[in-house]
């Protein structure tokens, strides 16, 4: 248990310096997440890989894959009045998405650094 402890301390310690420059971005645990995709009009989005996403997202979801040549022209498409709640497996890609979103201008945008492993954990449901 300690041990467990210990790592998501760790995790959260690295989550939070890693935001500590940019004061926009929220950065929420698994039920303010669930919560904030209850409500439609936010967008969950998913900065995973295609195959990543196939095997296994949260329901809703929709994917713009980080890695993709035309991340940036897709996300400078999205509507900048909308909440995006970014995700990714464990929160390295999606604190990438989160500044790339920031950098074009877009100020609701939320932070799942648990990302799909954190929600699986927590026995949240899977989509396929």
């Amino acid at each position: 248990m300690l041990k467990t402890r210990q790592t998501v301390s760790v995790f959260l310690f690295c989550a939070a310096l890693a935001f500590a420059a940019d004061p926009t971005t929220k950065v929420v645990g698994i039920d303010e997440f669930d919560k904030l995709r209850q409500n439609k009009e936010n967008i969950t989005l998913d900065v995973r890989s295609e195959k990543e996403f196939k095997a296994g997202h949260v329901p809703g979801a929709t994917l713009i894959e980080i890695a993709a040549p035309d991340f940036d022209e897709k996300i400078a498409k999205l509507d900048k009045s909308k909440t995006y709640l970014v995700h990714c497996a464990a929160g390295v890609r999606s604190a990438k998405a989160c500044k790339k979103l920031e950098a074009l201008g877009f100020t609701n945008v939320v932070n799942f650094p648990a990302g799909v492993q954190g929600w699986k954990k927590a026995g949240k449901p899977i989509e396929k």
